[in-house]
């Protein structure tokens, strides 16, 4: 079986509320960020690589009023904020034993993968996979699921796509991949094993 895994709240921890206390103290600028920067479409082309991150952050300051420099402060906090999901690492490897290849596919920023590519050691588990900002797509756009079926020449039917996010996880059921939502990994490894792939 082919298994693919999203990154963020699956393998990696993603908790942009601590990020964001972490440099502004106020509650309102808190809310603000949280709104009109994370929560807005800008965030989304970062995450697509069609924005770069000085751009951003300019005119994130210009739509909130807040300093450049925090927001920008801000943006550097987030690589390092993606610590592993304890228990997720030992999954993955837990599914490759068993004889499955797995993919990862992924909404994640250029220098946060960069991060992580630097600071984990079981990329090796992989077989490849696909990062929105390397291939300006993002979920739960079809086209990138698309690509990542055509690049590695994944049958739906013999894939299984595990995300934390509902309307991801139906974006790639429409191409008949199979699909687990993620919560934590005892419950993905139990449904894993339900599915045979464990």
């Amino acid at each position: 079986m082919n298994v693919v895994f999203d990154f963020g709240n699956v393998i990696f921890r993603w908790d942009p509320e601590t990020v964001i206390a972490g440099v502004f103290d106020d509650k309102s600028e808190r809310e603000q960020v949280l709104a009109h920067f994370i929560g807005h479409d800008d965030w989304l082309e970062l995450d697509r690589g069609s924005l770069c991150p000085d751009e951003a952050i300019t005119r994130a300051a210009a739509r909130t009023g807040l300093p450049a420099e925090k927001i920008g402060r801000l943006l550097e906090r987030v690589p390092p904020s993606l610590a592993a999901i304890n228990g997720s690492p030992e999954l993955l490897y837990r599914v490759k034993a068993a004889g499955n290849w797995l993919y990862y596919l992924s909404n994640m920023h250029s220098a946060s993968m960069a991060y992580l590519e630097r600071a984990h050691r079981f990329w090796d588990v992989f077989e490849g996979g696909v990062i929105s900002s390397r291939v300006r797509m993002i979920k739960p756009e079809p086209q990138i699921y698309a690509h990542l079926l055509s690049e590695y020449g994944l049958v739906p039917a013999d894939t299984v796509f595990i995300d934390d996010l509902p309307v991801n996880l139906a974006a790639a059921a429409q191409f008949g991949i199979r699909t687990i939502q993620f919560i934590e990994p005892g419950q993905c490894e139990r449904e894993l094993r339900a599915m045979g792939c464990l």
